[in-house]
C-alpha cells in the first residue's frame, strides 16, 4: 500500500508541473494579445498520457487565482489511444488497458496516438473589447 501512495504523490507532482507550464504558456499568449482576461483554455489530453483532468483542474484553480486566467474554464479534449502491431501492421484503438494485437495476439506494439498533452488554444477578452 505504501508503494501505491508514493505513486499517487508522483502523479500529483507531475500534474502540478505540467499545469504550471500550461499556465505560463497561456499567460504569455494572453499578454501578447493584450488580454484583460482569459475565459477558456482548451487542452488536448491523450488517453495514455496519465493526466487526470480533475488534478489539472485543482492545480489550475490554485495557480491561476491571481492571474489573467483566474476563473477561466478548462476544456479537455481526449485523444483515443491508437496502436499499431509491429508484426502484422494492424492498427486499432485501445478499448481498455493495454492489450495484445486483436489480429495476431502480438505484444510488439507501437503507439500512434494517445500520449499527447498540450495547450491547444485560449479564448480571451482583450482591452479593445471594453
Amino acid at each position: 500500500m505504501l508503494i501505491f501512495m508514493n505513486w499517487i504523490i508522483i502523479i500529483s507532482v507531475h500534474e502540478l508541473a505540467v499545469t504550471e507550464r500550461i499556465l505560463e504558456i497561456a499567460l504569455k499568449y494572453a499578454r501578447a494579445a493584450d488580454a484583460v482576461r482569459v475565459t477558456d483554455v482548451n487542452i488536448v489530453v491523450g488517453r495514455l498520457s496519465g493526466i487526470v483532468d480533475e488534478s489539472v483542474q485543482f492545480y489550475w484553480d490554485l495557480l491561476s487565482r491571481d492571474t489573467l486566467c483566474r476563473g477561466s474554464q478548462l476544456h479537455f479534449k481526449r485523444v483515443a489511444a491508437q496502436m499499431q502491431c509491429l508484426d502484422c501492421q494492424h492498427t486499432y484503438l485501445l478499448e481498455d488497458e493495454l492489450t495484445p494485437c486483436p489480429q495476431c495476439n502480438s505484444v510488439r506494439l507501437k503507439t500512434l496516438a494517445g500520449e499527447e498533452f498540450y495547450l491547444d488554444s485560449i479564448e480571451i477578452e482583450n482591452s479593445a473589447a471594453q
